[in-house]
């Protein structure tokens, strides 16, 4: 429930504060007074859009703040914690403080529980609080929409299950349909990919290449290519080494060398420890002359083994010009190609396992489109009965409201189409609203539709912005009594100019403007009973000090506190 709502340099508001509380709250004034400024409040409150023409002129910005009374209200106070919002906690359930200011040059900020969020959070917070009903909701209650959407509000939890089901159906239905025919359409790109794959997994598996074999080649034939100049080369080396013609050769030479000095070891230690380092470095080129001469025994020139390998390497090479730098990397694109063929042969058997799933999912969709339009068609008879009744009792005793629900092709809302039809009088033929009711009856429909569904809203406060246009005498007098019986199960806000409206108040606030030749200021009023009567009579005559207006106002005022509820 809203407690309070304070209006900062909004429109010809300069500072006011409204204190709201359950029951029925009418607002009234002159015209021009600002009555319409409540409502744009509340609007920016919800998350509504910012007109920067409702700043005050000359103000550096507007701003409005709501005082929420949170009690009862879980999945609110869940919404403000999990925007980092607080609720001031207090014996009756704690209140939460949403604010929004708009500046002069457009821009505007958002506040939930004194946290800064997106004005998109303050709406998702904010807007489950507040049905707003003016007269272009009057105009939204012609749309086919907006009547199927207060149809299935009626019907509550039994038709929101079945449209929750019609529509996860009919999502999943339409996005099977597309993959069907992207798989479809791709079927001949398809097969072309398929048939290059073949082709180039056929050129590997026809040369079958080892990991690494591309190096190894390359190694053998660079050998055999020049395994005369390396043969060569190894023979110099081992002759240089180790010379079996008697010449001097570098083992000679260290042994020499060693025999110098192993004939002083005796003598002084440290020619004993060069003759043992000459002694390693013996036996190293000794072992280095046998390598050597082994190297050179195994390099033998083999023509056919070149071509051979030259050959093979010029066939990996043509692989890797196609498929790959390496023969690792074409080995890693094979695996993959042959993953991405299992796919591509599996079109068919993807095409048929889709349409499968299309057939049985379409079976799905017709029930769960039957079983709703069932629930749908209950509802429809029971709210048509309910809406007639409340016609009765808004001066509309002779008015009938018929509800159709006609079979359509399947849609995301279902397989209906939902309207509205209103015999105003006795014979007359049920037209649909926008044909078959004038402004005034109209705004009785809409009343009498959200009597009928306030017992299946979960939002606790309604406001309406001078739905009552349009109508007058009796009528206005049951508008009154309707608004009323409302405001026992919610709070109810009525922005009105219809004096047998506001009889029926709880509590009666005026929108008063005063001008002092330049600055127009709106001040908000809680009136009391004798300031009632005047309001009243002024709304009545055009004039506060009329015996006779204020006679009548009486005669409302006990009328509505009577037997008039």
């Amino acid at each position: 429930m809203i407690e309070e709502i304070r209006i900062s340099s909004l429109g010809v508001i300069e500072s006011s504060v409204l204190e709201l509380g359950p029951g029925l709250t009418v607002i009234t004034g002159e015209t021009g007074a600002g009555k319409t400024m409540v409502v744009t409040a509340l609007g920016l409150l919800l998350g509504g859009r910012a007109d920067t023409g409702a700043v005050r002129t000359g103000a550096r910005q507007a701003r409005v703040e709501g005082v929420i009374r949170a009690a009862g209200l879980d999945q609110f106070v869940a919404a403000v914690e999990e925007v980092g919002g607080d609720v001031d906690e207090g014996p009756d359930g704690g209140t939460v403080v949403l604010a929004r200011n708009v500046s002069a040059e457009g821009r505007s900020r958002a506040f939930v529980g004194g946290a800064t969020v997106p004005v998109a959070r303050l709406t998702e917070v904010a807007e489950p609080l507040v049905a707003v009903h003016g007269q272009s909701d009057q105009h939204r209650l012609l749309l086919p929409r907006a009547q199927r959407d207060a149809l299935d509000r009626f019907g509550g939890d039994a038709v929101a299950r079945l449209l929750a089901t019609y529509v996860t159906t009919y999502r999943a239905l339409e996005a099977t349909g597309r993959e069907l025919a992207e798989v479809t359409a791709s079927a001949r790109e398809r097969a072309r990919e398929a048939d290059l794959l073949r082709f180039g997994l056929g050129e590997i598996e026809e040369l079958s290449p080892e990991p690494g074999e591309d190096d190894g080649l390359a190694v053998e034939e660079s050998r055999l290519g020049f395994a005369d100049t390396l043969r060569n080369a190894a023979e110099q080396a081992r002759e240089a080494l180790s010379s079996e013609s008697g010449g001097p050769d570098a083992l000679a030479t260290t042994s020499a060398a060693r025999g110098f000095l192993d004939s002083v070891r005796d003598h002084d230690t440290e020619a004993a420890e060069l003759a043992d380092r000459l002694a390693e470095v013996t036996y190293l080129v000794s072992d280095v002359a046998a390598d050597v001469a082994s190297y050179a025994s195994r390099l033998d020139t083999d023509p056919a083994r070149l071509a051979t390998v030259s050959e093979r390497r010029a066939a990996l090479t043509a692989l890797t010009r196609k498929y790959g730098d390496t023969i690792d990397e074409v080995l890693a694109w094979a695996e993959q190609s042959a993953t991405r063929l299992l796919d591509l042969d599996g079109t068919d058997e993807r095409i048929v396992a889709l349409t499968a799933d299309r057939d049985r999912l379409s079976g799905e969709l017709t029930a769960a489109a039957a079983a709703l339009s069932k629930a749908r068609t209950k509802a429809a008879r029971r709210l048509e009965k309910q809406v007639t009744a409340e016609l009765g009792l808004l001066a509309m005793p002779h008015a009938r409201l018929t509800i159709t629900v006609t079979p359509v092709e399947p849609a995301a809302h279902g397989a209906d189409d939902v309207q509205l039809l209103l015999a105003a009088n006795t014979g007359a033929d049920p037209r649909p609203l926008n044909k078959g009711a004038s402004g005034g009856e109209l705004s009785r429909v809409m009343l009498a539709l959200e009597v009928a569904l306030a017992g299946t809203s979960p939002v606790p406060t309604f406001v309406f912005d001078e739905v009552d246009a349009g109508v007058g005498g009796a009528a206005a007098v049951e508008v009154g009594r309707r608004l009323a019986q409302l405001a026992r199960t919610a709070q109810v806000l009525v922005v009105t100019h219809l004096p047998q409206v506001a009889a029926y108040a709880d509590r009666h606030v005026l929108v008063q403007k005063a001008s002092d030749g330049s600055v127009t200021t709106s001040g908000l009023t809680v009136l009391d009973d004798a300031a009632r009567e005047r309001e009243l009579s002024r709304m009545l005559a055009g004039q506060s000090d009329s015996d006779t207006a204020l006679a009548h106002a009486k005669e409302l005022l006990e009328v509505a506190r009577g037997g008039g509820r």
